[in-house]
């Protein structure tokens, strides 16, 4: 019991106290070692508390800084634990206070370095967040003052955004896009409108409209078109349909005089044909009718006009068969447009009747009457065909009046004027296709549209030749000329295309016959499938950019390439499925791997790393080896996403761990103050199997949880010690009080003038404390065998103590060599001697745990007298092996 109590002392005995204490003195020399011990003792213990109270100022300090970042940051510069700086970083959250504190415990601390440095990060992120954001922004407006605002523009603003993370600008922001969201909107009905006013437009040429309705409508869409040319997004509005609307209005208002001349020349027939069907059929008169609709407005092209020259037909057809033959003369009835047009050629009229009779037939007279007819309307072509008619039929004999024959004399005559009339105007209209030829190298046509003008001005020159006769020759020679310089660059371009065709014609071959040797590579064994593939590819895209072919060498060319690439795509194709297999088992691999496991991240990794040698070796159609790898991809974030969430459960799980810790160490902390010897051990025990029994905190607490349970454990340590060391120095009081009794009574023995009872004694002994750890015992028995020889044989007894006191010294050396303590100047020799003894002795027997408290029991056991000096050695060893805890 007596080395549990003094366990855990320090190795240095302060015994000038004790020795104060006692009562006796001792030599100068053995004084000055315990001294020396009690006063570095007592300057550590002194820096310990100024330590302590300078930790507690602080942690005080600490609590009183609330949210003053100025006062944190001076704090943690100044303070010297570690613990301290990490509460007071908490409080620190601006950026340059940050920087300051990240500057200088940046290789002090290596825990507030890291805190402040990921602050620091946070920050920095957020800033380079708020400035992408800004720049976003700046462009949004930019894009919204735009005059032209395009999906695109808008698109790509969209995905900047959506990679941006900045709260404090996505209102401004997006009030910014719902302003671009509503003018896309803008645009997008313009445009619809614009596309839907041009199909009306379009739709107007074949309504049938008469020209008000035309008009008015036109005039509408017109107003239309004036408004969204004016609108804030006109600039949205496609060129081409705008300046397709201009032509289009444009063709139909040119149109509309036109479209007036038609409905103009429909009204003129209707009201004639209406007031001759008025009439009596009796005054009416096939030839005069015919005349009249002929000399009417021509009819245009349509439905109306043909229903009004059928109704003039059947009327015709209702006249009866003598008003055809012949023609009454004029009558009282007749109206006075008829009378003058009947009289003024009433001489013709009589002459054709008498000549009628005389041989000249109907067929040459209705002739005659269209020669006419064709000279008024300027039909010159269909002129010259009824004069060739004519001339046919007079040269097989028929014999005309003199009434014909004048007529007939005047038609010509007439055709003959038209003739030379046109012959001059096609002379001017040969000029002005000379000059429209020559101005063609200024137009900077495309060579298609200048060799189309070209040709349709030859078509031109034809027609007149057939209209107006041929051309003088110097006109031919000039227009042909200039059709030929006019033409020079399409005949340049066209033979430029030809030789185009011939090389891609010699680029397709060679592009077959580097098909045809792969496809031999490949059937000799020598198959690398990614230059296969690459091969493939590689051609088919240059087969498509190959250009324009000569038909004939397009068909024979492409029956080769494509005869070829068949052959190489078959087992490129199937080594492909192999592929494709290949990467659906990696997906089923990764699909497999257990998230939970420690080493999942390692598989995935080595998963990932097969996978692009699997894609650099044989690349798959762009199409497969997308989906196959948004499959993959989809694989590795499910097992990334459930290692996070089962991260986010350990974190969890890791927080109620370092709060039940936090519990046991508060437990530990409080019942520190309370502990005992006797409750320390399994206080302890019992915190450290509940310790290991609990799972792991987050690491980034790891380290302070830790140091507060070890705290915690020392606090409890500290004061079981604190209770075994004054146990310990009580019971260090008890012995030597007993001793020192004993030593009293072998005294009074040996001193033959001292006269004292053993009653005395005893109760003296009865007065003083029992001891504990055996040495009651031992003390007992020597007290009682002094009490003995106090009423028996006193002088046996004092030989014995007499004859023991070298044994006592040599004994108390030994110890005192074992304890390491002085033994004073003049034991230095024999100490000497005995110091190679006991060193001998240990080496070779050991240390065996109590063997010195058993030689300390069985040196008080020795009954010896003593001297003060020895009597002080002792008690110093006492002391010192009450201290070691030996």
């Amino acid at each position: 019991m007596f080395e549990f109590l003094f366990k855990r002392q320090g190795a240095k005995p302060a015994a000038s106290g004790e020795q104060a204490g006692s009562g006796k003195s001792a030599p100068g020399v053995a004084k000055s070692n315990p001294a020396s011990v009690g006063a570095t003792s007592a300057s550590a213990a002194a820096s310990a508390s100024a330590a302590g109270d300078a930790r507690a100022r602080q942690a005080e300090e600490l609590k009183s800084l609330g949210s003053d970042e100025a006062a944190a940051v001076a704090f943690i510069l100044r303070s010297e634990f570690s613990e301290l700086r990490l509460a007071a970083a908490e409080l620190v959250h601006g950026k340059e206070a940050l920087e300051r504190v990240h500057a200088a415990m940046r290789n002090l601390d290596r825990r507030v370095a890291k805190l402040v440095h990921g602050r620091l990060d946070a920050i920095r992120h957020h800033e380079s967040e708020l400035r992408r954001g800004e720049e976003a922004l700046a462009q949004a407006r930019a894009l919204l003052a735009d005059t032209l605002l395009t999906p695109n523009h808008v698109a790509e603003l969209d995905r900047k955004w959506s990679v941006i993370r900045a709260p404090e600008l996505a209102a401004e922001f997006d009030t910014v896009r719902a302003e671009l969201g509503r003018r896309l909107a803008s645009q997008v009905q313009l445009q619809r409108a614009m596309i839907d006013r041009l199909a009306a437009l379009r739709q107007l040429g074949s309504a049938g409209l008469d020209a008000a309705a035309l008009a008015a409508r036109l005039a509408e869409l017109q107003g239309e078109q004036d408004a969204a040319l004016v609108d804030p997004g006109h600039a949205s509005l496609p060129r081409t349909l705008v300046a397709e609307f201009a032509t289009e209005h444009a063709r139909l208002t040119a149109s509309l005089a036109t479209i007036e001349q038609d409905q103009a020349a429909l009204a003129a027939r209707e009201a004639a044909l209406a007031e001759w069907q008025a009439r009596p059929v009796s005054e009416l008169r096939h030839e005069v009718l015919r005349k009249d609709w002929q000399r009417l407005p021509a009819l245009p092209a349509g439905d109306a006009a043909g229903a009004l020259q059928v109704r003039f037909e059947m009327l015709l057809a209702t006249l009866p068969q003598e008003a055809r033959k012949s023609k009454p003369a004029a009558t009282g009835a007749d109206s006075a447009k008829d009378a003058g047009r009947i009289a003024a050629k009433a001489g013709n009229k009589e002459s054709n009747k008498d000549d009628r009779g005389r041989g000249a037939d109907q067929q040459f007279l209705d002739n005659m009457d269209a020669l006419e007819a064709a000279l008024q309307q300027g039909s010159l072509g269909s002129a010259a065909e009824l004069d060739k008619a004519l001339k046919e039929a007079k040269d097989r004999g028929m014999r005309l009046s003199t009434a014909q024959a004048d007529r007939l004399a005047h038609l010509r005559a007439e055709l003959k004027r038209l003739s030379d009339w046109a012959r001059w105007g096609g002379n001017v209209s040969r000029e002005e296709l000379i000059k429209t030829v020559e101005g063609l190298p200024t137009q900077n046509l495309a060579m298609g549209e200048l060799a189309k003008k070209v040709g349709s001005m030859r078509d031109r020159w034809k027609a007149l030749d057939s209209l107006s006769g041929p051309a003088p020759r110097s006109l031919w020679e000039r227009f042909d000329a200039a059709c030929t310089q006019a033409y020079a660059p399409a005949a340049a371009h066209f033979r430029q295309l030809a030789d185009d065709r011939h090389a891609n014609a010699a680029r397709g071959q060679a592009l077959v016959d580097e098909a045809n040797a792969e496809v031999a590579r490949l059937g000799a064994g020598e198959a690398d499938w990614k230059h296969v593939s690459g091969t493939v590819q590689r051609l088919r895209t240059a087969w498509s950019h190959l250009g324009a072919v000569d038909r004939k060498e397009k068909k024979r060319l492409d029956a080769q390439f494509s005869e070829a690439l068949t052959t190489l795509q078959r087992p490129l194709e199937h080594q492909r499925k192999v592929e494709v297999a290949v990467r659906e088992q990696l997906i089923e691999e990764v699909r497999k791997l257990d998230p939970h496991e420690r080493h999942a991240v390692d598989l995935l990794r080595e998963l990932q790393h097969r996978w692009q040698e699997h894609a650099r070796a044989l690349p798959l159609e762009r199409k497969a080896e997308q989906a196959l790898w948004q499959r993959f991809r989809a694989a590795c974030d499910e097992l990334f996403a459930a290692r996070k969430e089962h991260a986010h459960a350990a974190d969890s799980e890791r927080r109620a761990h370092e709060a039940a810790k936090e519990a046991l160490c508060a437990r530990l902390e409080a019942a520190a103050p309370e502990a005992t010897p006797a409750s320390a051990g399994k206080l302890l025990r019992e915190a450290a199997t509940e310790w290991q029994s609990i799972g792991p905190v987050p690491r980034a607490h790891e380290a302070r949880i830790e140091k507060r349970y070890h705290a915690a454990v020392a606090q409890v340590t500290e004061h079981a010690d604190s209770a075994r060391r004054a146990a310990g120095v009580a019971l260090a009081g008890a012995v030597r009080d007993k001793l020192r009794l004993v030593l009293a009574l072998e005294s009074a023995l040996a001193n033959p003038e001292s006269n004292t009872s053993a009653a005395d004694w005893r109760a003296r002994w009865d007065a003083l404390l029992p001891l504990d750890g055996g040495y009651e015992a031992v003390l007992r028995e020597r007290f009682e065998a002094g009490l003995t020889a106090l009423e028996g044989e006193r002088g046996g007894y004092v030989g014995q103590l007499e004859a023991n006191r070298g044994r006592l010294l040599q004994d108390l050396l030994r110890l005192e060599i074992a304890a390491g303590i002085d033994s004073g100047a003049e034991f230095a020799r024999e100490r000497l001697r005995l110091q190679v003894e006991v060193l001998q002795s240990s080496l070779k027997s050991g240390q065996k745990p109590g063997a010195q408290v058993d030689e300390i029991r069985a040196l008080l056991a020795l009954p010896a007298l003593v001297d003060a000096r020895t009597e002080s050695r002792v008690e110093q060893l006492l002391l010192r092996q009450a201290k070691d805890g030996k």
